[in-house]
């Protein structure tokens, strides 16, 4: 397929798809798109499966894919109408049910220290569903407590004293401020900023997937790209990100796109990854099949960072 072509097949998909597609690869905005997502598709089958508690499954972070931490963060990623009002009641139920005695949002009752992954991921969706500064601020005081001397992050620096940054906790971290950012937060924002510029720092210094020590490659899964990415790092995901956040080409990210180019198919698109092991609300795309969503995200990566 050619571009056009290509482009033509990715608005075949889901109204979520289409609404992704015309706002990052045609540059338009496309308002009812958008609002047709709570009502059809991949959204609508989300949305339907909200309990009359307000929760997801059984609640905030049980079981994994379909409890509402997760369910929330993929509305995020498919684009949802950011006024959703259901959307909106469970994210300020969790800020003000679900925050531990460090400030942060703690799902697990006998871990009193919270995973600061958890808290960047909260932070990514509660701000993009608007939820109100107030009930945000001892989130952002706990993320800036979990600061590494490397510049990034590890959710296990609280309970295990990590001495070294994690690339899945970074990304999940760097997401949540971007997002904050993004959408007009201000409390303490010179040092999310400070957080921001040094976790971007610690990816680039990894060239997105490779040892700053020895240059080898971490762990391949991190070439992998499933979507949704859950809290899992890989290089579409932080390269999106960065796409996202609006940060300058940088010849660090050479080796990660050369890996992006090399898994494209002779049809111009790219497979469905595979997933991860459990409860999903639906089967987005067949494993192994074209993948509108992944060619989607690894097209709008290449065409910001040529």
């Amino acid at each position: 397929m050619n571009e056009t072509e290509l482009i033509q097949w990715l608005l075949e998909g889901d109204v979520a798809i289409q609404y992704q597609v015309y706002r990052d690869i045609l540059k338009e905005q496309r308002d009812d798109l958008q609002q047709r997502i709570a009502t059809e598709g991949c959204g609508k089958i989300y949305l339907s499966q909200r309990n009359p508690d307000g929760h997801w499954g059984r609640g905030f972070y049980q079981p994994k894919w379909i409890c509402s931490h997760y369910t929330l963060l993929d509305l995020r990623n498919l684009g949802l109408g950011r006024d959703n009002p259901q959307v909106q009641d469970t994210v300020e139920m969790l800020a003000k049910q679900e925050k531990g005695m460090d400030g942060g949002v703690n799902p697990a009752e006998t871990v009193s220290q919270s995973d600061v992954c958890i808290n960047g991921m909260f932070m990514n969706y509660a701000c993009y569903f608007s939820i109100e500064p107030e009930l945000l601020e001892s989130v952002v005081d706990f993320i800036l407590s979990q600061k590494m001397e490397d510049g990034g992050f590890n959710c296990r620096l609280n309970r295990s004293g990590a001495k070294h940054s994690s690339l899945h906790t970074t990304i999940c971290v760097l997401e949540g401020i971007c997002s904050y950012k993004k959408y007009g937060y201000s409390y303490r924002l010179k040092e999310l900023e400070a957080a921001e510029d040094s976790s971007a720092e610690f990816i680039l210094m990894h060239q997105f997937y490779r040892s700053d020590h020895t240059g080898e490659m971490i762990n391949k899964k991190f070439l992998n790209f499933p979507f949704p990415p859950r809290w899992h790092y890989d290089i579409v995901r932080a390269l999106d990100c960065f796409r996202e956040r609006q940060a300058s080409f940088d010849a660090r990210m050479v080796p990660a796109l050369e890996e992006i180019r090399k898994k494209r198919k002779k049809g111009g698109y790219w497979t469905t990854q595979s997933k991860f092991p459990g409860q999903t609300h639906l089967t987005m795309e067949k494993p192994g099949g074209p993948s509108r969503w992944n060619t989607l995200r690894a097209m709008r990566v290449l065409n910001d960072y040529r």
